[in-house]
């Protein structure tokens, strides 16, 4: 079972950072019931069921089934797994929660702080990130306010709530150890909230918050080399959870833009080569050619300073802004070449799309997630990431790691190809895929 993160929380001063509070009206002790009686009802408890086909070789064997008259057919078991989640809309009956609380679960289940058991609908989920939105039929919920996670500093105190082991509304407390924690392995992006707070299965997906019962983070993950409690817990900062949850509402999935250029970490003997003396910043080794950086005019050796709004210091900077770059966004990158500030306009259009749901391209290929896929020697395709093993693509024999790069007779080295030759539409899709060193051909009807 995956371990999930339970962080800490914050007491605010005047000054508007976390604080423990030294005096408290009519000679009362501290507490942050006053609090949590406000956030408290926001916290749901994530029910998942899933049926898992069940694999027995002796079952398998045709003789084996005449001798001892075993029916024909699939066998499954039903099994359930728990998670929390956080209501961000009570008016549309939205709740955030980890894509991997609910990913593959044929039916979910959201208990609210009331005792009331409501099923819920997955509007959609992005694996990339680990975050997910549900949507619930029900009145007099109770939202919580998404805070800006930018304004967090190290040592705030925060405040996790969730329902470790199936114990609603438990709460614990700490402090905010890191901020921008990357290179974990642990998600395809990463920008965590590095958290001391305890860390217990079932609260994946529940609610860090700030002393005014803001949600500056979604529990996610921990550090536990040991199997136990280390005081190394992760959360996804809110920006990232409210940028990602936009898309989701909107399309179904993230449409994450892709830039096209491969960079690395400047350093003091690489910033003396370029003549620069700056040492914060990526540098660009590589741009793809007709990619959305090269039609932008960002060229190798350029030293990308700041995406948008984001100063770009190092590559976790670099990649944890591409999480939220979007299809349609105009964003503006400033880079340094031959020692000369310099500002590109970047649009981000369907071209650079990265990964999608292939279902939103053809409902024969429901369950199939794609990336476009660049090898080192510029190869290019579009590979699968994760094929539902309960899904038509599967048993047509799509499986992961599969790279597409021919669909129904023409080359497609990216989604936005892919896009344009499944919109004529044909009684089957044949795919020319890559596979352990070899081709071959895949028809799904």
């Amino acid at each position: 079972m995956r371990l999930f993160v339970l962080v800490a929380v914050c007491l605010l001063s005047m000054s508007g950072h976390a604080a423990i509070p030294t005096q408290m009206p009519d000679g009362e002790m501290p507490s942050l019931a006053p609090m949590l009686e406000k956030v408290n009802p926001s916290v749901v408890n994530i029910a998942t069921y899933t049926n898992v086909a069940v694999r027995n070789p002796l079952l398998e064997d045709p003789f084996f089934r005449r001798f001892f008259n075993v029916p024909n057919g699939q066998r499954y078991r039903r099994t359930q797994s728990a998670g929390s989640g956080v209501v961000v809309d009570e008016a549309l009956g939205h709740i955030i929660t980890n894509h991997h609380v609910v990913a593959k679960a044929d039916e979910i289940l959201v208990t609210l702080s009331d005792g009331r058991s409501l099923p819920a609908t997955l509007i959609g989920s992005d694996p990339h990130v680990d975050l997910a939105v549900l949507k619930v039929e029900a009145k007099e919920l109770r939202q919580m306010e998404i805070a800006d996670s930018g304004a967090l500093r190290v040592g705030d105190f925060v405040v996790a709530i969730g329902n470790p082991f199936g114990l609603n509304q438990t709460v614990t407390s700490g402090i905010i150890s890191a901020l921008g924690r990357s290179g974990l392995g642990i998600e395809g992006y990463e920008d965590f909230i590095q958290t001391d707070a305890s860390i217990n299965p079932g609260n994946s997906g529940g609610a860090l918050v700030d002393l005014r019962g803001g949600l500056i983070g979604i529990n996610t993950a921990i550090f536990a080399p040991a199997g136990g409690n280390v005081g190394i817990g992760f959360a996804i900062p809110s920006n990232m959870v409210r940028a990602v949850m936009d898309q989701i509402i909107e399309h179904g999935e993230v449409r994450r833009g892709y830039l096209g250029i491969a960079v690395q970490s400047l350093n003091p003997e690489l910033a003396e080569a370029f003549g620069v003396e700056r040492r914060e910043g990526v540098v660009v080794l590589e741009v793809e050619p007709e990619s959305i950086a090269d039609e932008a005019g960002i060229r190798s050796g350029d030293i990308v300073t700041r995406v948008g709004s984001r100063q770009i210091k190092r590559v976790s900077d670099f990649d944890s802004q591409a999480a939220v770059m979007f299809v349609g966004d105009e964003i503006e990158i400033e880079v340094l070449r031959d020692g000369k500030a310099k500002k590109l306009d970047v649009e981000i259009s369907d071209t650079g799309l990265k990964s999608i749901a292939a279902n939103r391209l053809d409902e024969r290929l429901s369950g199939v997630q794609l990336q476009n896929y660049r090898s080192k020697d510029q190869a290019a395709g579009i590979l699968i990431t994760d094929v539902d093993t309960q899904s038509k693509a599967w048993r047509f024999g799509l499986r992961t790691g599969d790279i597409i790069v021919s669909v129904n007779q023409r080359g497609t080295d990216s989604i936005g190809e892919l896009r344009e030759v499944l919109r004529t539409r044909s009684s089957q899709i044949l795919l020319r895929v890559y596979r352990a060193g070899e081709f071959g051909f895949i028809a799904v009807r």
